[in-house]
């Protein structure tokens, strides 16, 4: 893939602003690029890249925020410490100066905010591969063996849900149940339920210091090297922690130094997160062009890799779920699809592309049939099994980059029949193009306004009136194609019985039941405004 460019203010607060950032004020709409970052000094007046981010260190007051505004035209944004009092006069000089006002959450550091603005910034530029505190950026391993050996101890990065995230060398000096950790890449149930009964998650939540976590007295004969943990965080969000396999409790210069270590592991987790996230953004951006077609399709595929080859398009999405509770988690459940399918086409075929668009994933699979991709897709199912329920339409082959947003728009069609209950997991639209004929028909019909008339609109009033069953007879006739017997049988009445409402039907609605038109009305109605 392409190069990603370098950061604009929008880009930099959808990456950070869940974490350290929040727009107070201002459009951060731009597309131009951050070209750096600078330290406000009210006794200096240096020169600033233009448009910069200026950080507003010490900036409290309404009047020092707005003066600075003022005098910033031509910049990107001002960041001050939150919390922001968003007066009259402060909204004014944004607007005045178009430069967007932004507040940097309480508790994060300036010092972690510049550097992760600064390796972010960095991106795009010539050289070396960048580095936050002298190491790779994002290369965890590294830091771990660089954390190990201030604490001269073996250590674990670990996310908040205890999943190993990287670890060091030295680890046979530890105990079993880290090597367990190491090989399972996540603390054992056992273990993690021995640490939160001890109160070690709650005090790693709370303190930003060191925690010393002695082994249990009994029934953890594999525990039996105390830790040192320290929680890892940017401003108020709890990002993982840091564990090592301690003799004894850390020294105070260790401590110290542990402490520390924790503030750049935050950073180098922090910039993996917003690589990331500025990846699936690119990717999502890319995928989505390619399936609208137009002028930026061959380029955003030529970028893909998956230019001047056949694709089938994959439209994958959850279920539909009953509860609140399951629909609050929707969102979520979208994204893990999302990402289980680019893992699994990844390995059917390592050019294939998926993106999250709206409620939807959609998957660029090259080079295979239709019915190899139904195959794929049935795995895939299969795979999740119903941890999340999902249904995934197929679309024919695209040949060409003109037939590609006609062929989404065929997977998308399939899609939206197997939503409506038709029992198929996965489906093509020529497996279920009736049904999407006639959930289109229903789209239209309702779109007008219209409601059942002639033989079933007669016969829908007199059951309202009678509390009758006649539609229900009509349409177990249609359904078992005239067989009284057969459609008796659905109904779990007598066949007698069920003549003798036929006939009533067939009186009431005025309807010619030996009229092939007059059924096929009748049967397309039934489909049009089902009860």
């Amino acid at each position: 893939m392409s190069q990603l460019p370098r950061a604009s203010l929008g880009r930099v607060l959808d990456d950070l602003g869940a974490t350290l950032l929040d727009l107070v004020h201002g459009d951060v709409s731009s597309p131009e690029p951050i070209a750096g970052i600078a330290i406000h000094d009210p006794f200096d007046e240096p020169h600033l890249p233009t448009p910069a981010l200026v950080l507003g260190v010490g900036l409290h007051s309404s009047e020092q925020i707005a003066a600075l505004l003022r005098s910033l035209g031509g910049h990107a944004a001002l960041v001050v410490r939150a919390p922001v009092a968003a007066t009259d006069e402060v909204r004014a000089a944004a607007d005045e100066s178009g430069v967007a006002l932004l507040a940097l959450t309480r508790g994060a550091s300036w010092a972690q905010l510049a550097a992760l603005l600064r390796s972010m910034l960095s991106q795009g530029d010539v050289g070396g591969p960048e580095t936050l505190g002298g190491l790779p950026s994002g290369d965890l391993f590294a830091l771990a063996n660089a954390v190990a050996a201030l604490v001269d101890a073996p250590v674990t990065i670990e996310d908040p849900d205890s999943r190993v995230l990287a670890f060091s060398g030295r680890q046979e000096e530890a105990d079993e149940s880290r090597v367990e950790t190491i090989l399972g890449r996540q603390v054992p149930e056992r273990f993690a339920r021995l640490l939160t009964v001890a109160g070690v998650h709650r005090d790693l939540h709370r303190s930003s210091e060191p925690v010393y976590v002695t082994p249990p007295s009994s029934g953890a004969d594999d525990f039996s090297v105390p830790r040192a943990a320290v929680a890892v965080r940017a401003g108020d969000e709890f990002l993982g922690s840091i564990w090592a396999a301690v003799r004894e409790p850390l020294t105070p210069d260790r401590a110290r130094a542990f402490s520390d270590a924790a503030k750049l592991v935050a950073l180098h987790l922090l910039r993996l997160r917003a690589g990331a996230d500025v990846e699936r953004r690119l990717r999502t951006e890319l995928v989505g062009t390619a399936l609208e077609g137009g002028s930026g399709a061959r380029e955003s595929l030529a970028r893909l890799g998956l230019a001047d080859q056949p694709l089938v398009v994959l439209a994958l999405a959850p279920a539909a779920v009953e509860s609140a509770a399951d629909r609050s988690g929707l969102a979520a459940d979208r994204q893990r699809l999302t990402d289980a399918l680019a893992m699994h086409l990844s390995a059917v075929h390592a050019g294939s592309a998926v993106a999250l668009l709206g409620d939807v994933a959609y998957g660029l699979l090259p080079a295979v049939t239709e019915e190899r991709a139904v195959r794929v897709a049935t795995e895939f199912l299969d795979r999740v099994g119903d941890r999340v329920p999902a249904l995934v339409g197929v679309s024919p082959s695209a040949a060409t980059v003109a037939t590609l947003s006609a062929a989404r728009a065929s997977a998308d069609r399939a899609l939206r029949v197997l939503h409506s209950g038709c029992g198929r997991r996965v489906a093509r639209l020529s497996d279920v193009y009736t049904a999407a004929i006639v959930l289109e028909m229903r789209d239209s019909v309702a779109a007008r306004g219209d409601t059942p008339s002639g033989p079933l609109a007669k016969l829908m009033a007199y059951d309202a009136e009678h509390n009758a069953d006649l539609v229900e007879t009509l349409a177990a006739w249609l359904n078992a194609f005239g067989d009284a017997v057969a459609a008796a049988a659905a109904l779990h009445v007598h066949p007698n019985t069920f003549r003798y409402r036929l006939r009533r039907l067939s009186e009431v609605g005025d309807l010619d039941l030996t009229d092939p038109e007059s059924r096929f009305g009748a049967m397309l109605q039934l489909r049009l405004f089902p009860s």
